[in-house]
């Protein structure tokens, strides 16, 4: 499937792109993007496959990386077509299933805005992984972020088969963005995949009913009262605000009952939307368990 042209409203350095069909037989998908130059149109760059299939291996591009589940340019890109390729036993049968494809488009520059100071919290479930198989415990921050959100939304399911679906053997890895979607969307619970632009666009979403599972990365001292001191890429779910805080479920505390937290707005900026920026959202669809 092949979609586009699209313009982003603003030129834009990184594109992560999602992908959800709700109840599918099992499939493997990969993304592949190009962008308009001064030559004419890119090569097509991919992202990692998700699921079990090989597709036809495709070159870097010069001006555009691809990171695993992301797309970085060099420079602004004012144009994009976005390629979806899908592997399963009957191709056909995905897209008879209600499905979404996204593609968020960011230019990476944080637009730093005050924050409402009101919300509160929501009742999204604490679990920690580190409760689980020692041997995962370490590794599954994004199965266990998945998991307290879809039990928050009436979809509960355990960390383990969450984590076993979402495992990427190639890369040994079990943090694969589009992946966590696709996951979530075989339990009927559709997301997509945004570079939160700024702190305005987050609180729409937590004032709308939406938790969000962050990807965020700090050294020692940058995340006051962490659950783990440092980390080059942990997930966690954002439930809400208060004051200067944000509310957090980090699923990297050592018990269940430790993983609620407040962390500082000021530095949880930094160490997700000064980073990454990029976090999961996650909603039902029409007729879900969740009244919205």
């Amino acid at each position: 499937m092949e979609l586009g042209p699209w313009r982003p409203r603003h030129g834009a350095r990184h594109f992560v792109p999602a992908f959800s069909v709700l109840d599918a037989p099992a499939h493997a998908f990969r993304f592949e993007l190009s962008v308009i130059t001064s030559r004419g149109w890119s090569p097509w760059i991919a992202t990692a496959t998700v699921g079990s299939a090989d597709f036809f291996p495709r070159p870097p591009a010069q001006g555009i990386e691809s990171q695993i589940d992301l797309w970085t340019a060099q420079e602004s890109i004012a144009e994009v077509k976005l390629r979806l390729r899908v592997r399963a036993l009957h191709p056909a049968s995905i897209f008879d299933r209600p499905w979404l494809v996204t593609l968020s488009a960011c230019d990476g520059v944080e637009d730093r805005k005050k924050l409402a100071t009101a919300m509160g919290s929501l009742p999204v479930p604490e679990l920690s992984q580190m409760e689980t198989d020692p041997a995962l415990a370490p590794r599954i921050c994004s199965p266990t972020s998945v998991a307290m959100v879809l039990a928050y939304l009436g979809a509960g399911v355990s960390i383990e088969h969450l984590a076993a679906e979402m495992f990427h053997p190639a890369l040994d890895i079990y943090g694969v963005w589009p992946a966590a979607v696709s996951a979530a969307a075989h339990r009927g619970v559709p997301g997509y995949l945004l570079r939160f632009p700024e702190w305005d666009a987050a609180t729409w979403c937590l004032d709308h009913g939406l938790p969000i599972v962050a990807s965020v990365r700090y050294e020692s001292g940058e995340l006051t009262g962490a659950a783990i001191a440092e980390t080059k890429g942990h997930l966690v779910v954002l439930t809400g605000y208060e004051g200067n805080d944000v509310l957090v479920n980090d699923p990297a505390a050592p018990t269940a009952g430790t993983v609620a937290r407040r962390y500082r707005r000021s530095e949880l900026e930094n160490v997700w939307l000064g980073r990454a920026g990029v976090g999961y959202v996650f909603f039902t669809a029409p007729g879900g368990s969740r009244d919205r």
